[in-house]
Formats: structure tokens, C-alpha cells, sequence
């Protein structure tokens, strides 16, 4: 499993608000809402990182 990192994040109240109801919308908290946004947007763009070969 991948070592997750907590950071601050400043966000706009509105934008904020969107992701909170989207999130409960997909039965997701806020922050798994949030890591399923950045993952799809990077998997879309091909940004992810290469997997380490065990």
C-alpha cells in the first residue's frame, strides 16, 4: 500500500462545498473524494507515477 503524506490545502469555500457534495453524492468523504480527483485527472493526462516492481 502507498504511504500517504498529510498537507495543509487553502481552497476556495465554493469549490470546497462542490467536493463535499459530490463526495457524499459517491459515498465518499471529502478527502476520498479529493484522492479520486487527483487520481483520475493524472491517470486521464498520463502524470501517474510507474509502479515499483516488487
Amino acid at each position: 500500500m502507498a504511504k500517504k503524506k498529510a498537507f495543509a490545502l487553502r481552497i476556495n469555500e465554493d469549490i470546497l462545498n462542490a467536493v463535499e457534495k459530490w463526495g457524499a453524492d459517491e459515498f465518499r468523504s471529502t478527502n476520498g473524494q479529493l484522492e479520486w480527483m487527483l487520481n483520475k485527472c493524472l491517470k486521464d493526462y498520463n502524470r501517474l507515477p510507474k509502479k515499483k516492481e516488487e
